[in-house]
């Protein structure tokens, strides 16, 4: 198969950027269609098994950056599948296996037209929405006199649509969700059920790394009439952490918490000029950049999962690893 071989390596300092892998070309066996998504790549295989494949591409407000980050894929990866395993017994979920550090494979199921965004805190874009004078959102009452970073009574559910590539999830309220028909009444109040559930294992999990779950998104489908939780789950892109130690000491300053999350790539893109805006340039990537994202991206996988951060090989010999890996993982399953 055809590998690709136009992806830059450069050096940086004692850091060598190794082609990260910002897309793939394979054609597996029964495979039946490809989506390419903001970082991941999905194969269809026989019309039932999904082969998902995170790259080391990187998005931010729903814009993919010009430079891949190694070692990004695998981070995002290993700690979705971790996550998918511990929390199998609140709701049946996708994954069948994890045959690669960069590959999960799993059930095709019919997706929901929303996502499931679960918020414990005051932060990021509901912040930044609270700080211009809203106190709806999705149409959940926020209480004035509210404080960045405050945590919620209890955490609230803030659902967005599923926009395409380029374009920008939208904020959606409950109500739209079942006045549009998007989702039933019924079928929407088990998934607020589940987010919840899944919320709160999360949440337990992080305290016993001395951290915060802050916030955090949900994808969920069904499978032969079974709600299924879908794609990734407690990831630094899908979710935003805080260190426990020292939270109530900075927060009572009103000082910015020590986050783990990919909002520091947001916010270095902000301090840049640049938030997804029409007509706003992404700022250059140096490898200076692109191999401090990297770091940043290892420190998360080790204080989230609490182990150590094992690099897989880069180089054309990591696209063979990776083609037979999924093809061995075929082979046994269809």
């Amino acid at each position: 198969m055809p590998y690709p071989d136009d992806i830059p390596s450069y050096g940086c300092g004692n850091f060598l950027i190794m082609k990260a892998i910002t897309r793939t070309e394979f054609n597996f066996s029964k495979q039946t269609a490809k989506y390419v998504g903001k970082v991941r790549d999905v194969y269809t295989i026989a019309d039932d098994i999904l082969v998902m494949i995170a790259t080391d591409r990187i998005s931010a407000f729903d814009v993919v950056l010009p430079e891949g980050i190694p070692y990004k894929g695998q981070v995002l990866n290993q700690i979705a599948s971790m996550f998918l395993d511990s929390t199998s017994d609140i709701v049946p979920n996708w994954k069948i296996a994890s045959p690669d550090p960069m590959v999960t494979v799993g059930y095709k199921c019919k997706g929901y037209p929303i996502e499931m965004i679960v918020r414990g805190y005051l932060t990021g874009s509901s912040w930044r929405a609270y700080q211009r004078g809203e106190r709806t959102i999705c149409g959940v009452q926020i209480p004035d006199g509210m404080k960045e970073h405050q945590k919620f009574e209890k955490p609230i559910i803030t659902p967005t649509t599923k926009a395409e590539i380029g374009d920008h999830d939208a904020d959606i309220s409950k109500e739209e969700i079942i006045a549009k028909g998007l989702v039933p009444a019924d079928e929407y109040e088990k998934l607020e059920q589940i987010a919840l559930a899944l919320f709160k294992r999360g949440t337990e999990m992080a305290a016993k790394q001395g951290l915060i779950l802050v916030d955090t998104k949900y994808e969920f489908g069904t499978r032969n009439g079974e709600i299924y939780l879908m794609d990734e789950i407690h990831t630094p892109d899908s979710s935003r952490y805080f260190y426990a130690e020292g939270y109530q000491e900075k927060f009572d300053k009103g000082e910015q918490q020590r986050q783990l999350s990919k909002e520091f790539v947001r916010e270095w893109l902000m301090d840049n000029g640049f938030s997804g805006q029409p007509g706003q340039n992404v700022p250059e990537m140096t490898p200076e950049k692109v191999e401090e994202i990297s770091g940043r991206y290892i420190e998360l996988f080790e204080n989230i999962t609490g182990k150590k951060f094992e690099k897989s090989e880069y180089g054309p010999q990591s696209y063979e690893r990776i083609e037979t890996n999924i093809e061995n993982m075929i082979a046994r399953i269809i």
